[in-house]
C-alpha cells in the first residue's frame, strides 16, 4: 500500500505528484492496465520476451567497456561546458 504524507507548506498537486510518481514506480499503473483486457497467451509470451530482450540489451550496455569510454568523454564534455558557463 502506498502512502504519502502531505509535507507542510506543500500543495495538493505536489502531492498527488508524488503519489502518481511511487504507483508508477511500483508498477501499479502497469499491472491495472494489463487487466483491463484479455491478452492472448501467444501476445503475451511475445510481449514477455520483448521484454527479456530490452533487459538484456541494457544490461549488455551497462557493462560495455567501449561504451564506458563514450559515457567518461560525455562526462568530461559536459564538465568543460559547466566551467564555461559558471565563469
Amino acid at each position: 500500500m502506498i502512502k504519502v504524507t502531505v509535507r507542510s507548506n506543500e500543495s495538493l498537486e505536489a502531492a498527488l505528484r508524488r503519489f502518481k510518481r511511487q504507483c508508477n514506480y511500483r508498477g501499479i499503473f502497469r499491472l491495472a492496465k494489463a487487466n483491463t483486457w484479455h491478452e492472448k497467451r501467444s501476445d503475451k509470451r511475445r510481449r514477455e520476451r520483448r521484454e527479456r530482450l530490452r533487459t538484456i540489451q541494457k544490461a549488455t550496455r551497462k557493462n560495455d567497456p567501449n561504451l564506458a569510454r563514450v559515457r567518461a568523454a560525455a562526462a568530461r564534455k559536459r564538465a568543460r561546458r559547466r566551467r564555461i558557463t559558471t565563469r
